[in-house]
């Protein structure tokens, strides 16, 4: 259902400074009876979450709603420690959504996507049958139970070790329990077993999926004594999808590039499955917090943001969703963030905006580093603190009339272009990817005709006027690239180093020659 990614705890009682472990496991019923009685707690838990979540948004209370003899307890066969879980999870959907700034009353249990495939009605026979049990499974397949420290681990959905075998006992709401064994192996067994033998609490999650019954176990650790901090300067990484790499700089503490490196994720993309996928991102993200710890210094990453990955038909194209789908930018960052927290790594997370930008103009030629290790670079110096000036021949290029105008010109040209080739296109698809670089032309076009746009600070908000009134980092990205190197996203920016020191560009055609003043040693970029 929308919202899964629910806090393990009570909304807005989130502690600071701790960081979720856990461990998945499928759950084996010995006895057909316990599965069925399992599946109808499911299907009754998933029901009162939807009705608490629809009474939450009319305002009633938690404390009325999970009493006793209140509406979840007495209709949906529930104790109250179930009917407080059901109204927490209700309650992360509704602040999921009102986070994203989505409508929480067009919030769909089971998934919106999935509930518009049903709604259009061209699938039938075991296509049809197959989305008709997904779809139920996600409406009706969840289970949730919180840790408690008093109740010795877990009171409902509490784990049992048994003649050296791990058993669920599985509290109906009744009185009554199910068994089911616990069947991992999961690198966390042995430290959720550890809890057991401990009674410290941990949480669990039951969904369901193609008919069977899965468990997560989560649990908070306390952070380990921080050991590498960004007093000694900072690894900052950058996740990349063409090419395929991991791409490291090694900040010192005066700003300074000390060393950088790249990893590359190849591997990940040709791994056989998912768990195969899985190991190998876990395999990376212990080099990083080693070659932190080794240096005694903090990790840099962009903060974590969500990245579109397209879908057939939007116009942008089979091997744009195939390097997109393949991307694990999210995935691997979350394994580095817990495992640095883990072994007393500083975390730090920047502000992600113009760092790609700012890299590939500023220290790329600069630096003659890859445009990658450049924007590696540009967020370990903003974790540091380090606001980036913009140089001296990019500001005297600015103030240029005679180079506005010349963009100007060049998207103008491209606006009209572009439209007469989207007039004559009779593809759906390619008018469609035509309509996108349209659009995008005229932004650029709009860019530099009103030299309107936010600041590429590290802080993302303004702080004192900008003597271009826009954001020049931007500005200049949609100046150089397509006009002058021929690309919207070149790899060789050495040719930009003799604008950058002088502000020289007349004379320069992309594509046809060196830049003046720049010659043949200009396209020598040293490999990282």
């Amino acid at each position: 259902m929308i919202g899964e990614a629910a806090s393990q705890e009570r909304p807005g009682k989130r502690k600071k400074g701790k960081a979720f472990t856990g461990a998945h496991a499928l759950l084996v019923f010995p006895s057909g009876e316990d599965h069925k009685a399992t599946l109808d707690l499911m299907r009754r838990f998933s029901a009162a979450v939807r009705y608490a979540y629809n009474r939450l948004l009319e305002g009633q209370t938690r404390e009325g709603l999970k009493r006793q003899d209140g509406p979840l307890c007495a209709l949906f066969a529930l104790n109250t420690r179930y009917a407080d879980d059901a109204l927490m999870k209700a309650q992360a959907v509704l602040d999921s959504a009102r986070e994203l700034g989505e409508n929480p009353r067009k919030v769909v249990f089971g998934g919106r996507r999935l509930f518009e495939t049903l709604k259009r009605g061209h699938l039938s026979g075991k296509p049809l049958k197959r989305l008709k049990r997904a779809w139920q499974e996600k409406r009706q397949g969840l289970l949730y139970s919180r840790g408690d420290k008093t109740k010795g681990g877990n009171l409902n959905l509490r784990l049992l070790v048994k003649e050296g075998a791990l058993w669920l006992r599985i509290n109906l709401g009744d009185g009554s329990y199910a068994h089911a064994l616990v069947k991992t192996r999961h690198p966390n067994l042995s430290a959720l077993v550890e809890r057991v033998y401990a009674s410290l609490p941990y949480n669990v999650e039951l969904t369901l999926r193609e008919g069977k019954v899965y468990a997560t176990f989560t649990w908070e650790e306390e952070p380990a004594p921080l050991a590498a901090t960004k007093e000694n300067g900072v690894l900052a990484l950058d996740v990349n999808s063409d090419p395929y790499h991991l791409a490291l700089a090694l900040v010192s503490p005066d700003g300074n590039l000390r060393r950088h490196l790249t990893l590359s994720l190849e591997e990940v993309d040709r791994a056989p499955n998912r768990g195969a996928k899985e190991l190998l991102l876990w395999k990376i993200a212990h080099e990083v917090v080693s070659l932190a710890l080794e240096h005694g210094v903090a990790i840099a990453t962009e903060r974590l943001k969500h990245l579109p990955k397209g879908r057939r038909g939007d116009g942008s194209g089979r091997p744009f969703r195939r390097k997109a789908h393949r991307f694990a930018y999210a995935s691997l960052l979350r394994k580095v963030h817990s495992l640095a927290r883990k072994r007393g790594v500083q975390v730090v997370e920047v502000n992600p905006q113009d760092t790609s930008t700012i890299g590939m103009l500023k220290y790329a030629p600069l630096l003659s580093l890859s445009k990658d290790v450049a924007a590696a670079y540009v967020i370990g110096r903003r974790a540091l603190g380090f606001a980036e000036k913009l140089p001296r021949g990019y500001g005297k290029l600015l103030r240029e009339e005679r180079f506005r105008g010349h963009v100007q010109g060049f998207y103008a040209s491209r606006v009209q272009e572009l439209r007469a080739k989207r007039e004559a296109e009779s593809n759906p698809y390619l008018r469609r990817r035509l309509s996108q670089e349209l659009e995008r032309a005229k932004r650029h076009l709009s860019l530099l005709s009103s030299l309107q746009g936010s600041p590429g600070s590290q802080e993302g908000s303004t702080e004192g006027r900008n003597p271009f009134g826009a954001n020049p980092w931007r500005v200049l990205r949609v100046g150089f690239f397509l006009p002058l190197l021929g690309k919207a996203v070149p790899r060789d920016l050495s040719p930009l180093k003799a604008i950058l020191h002088r502000g020289a560009w007349e004379g320069w055609k992309g594509g046809l020659g060196p830049h003046p003043g720049g010659g043949p040693e200009c396209v020598n970029v040293r490999s990282t």
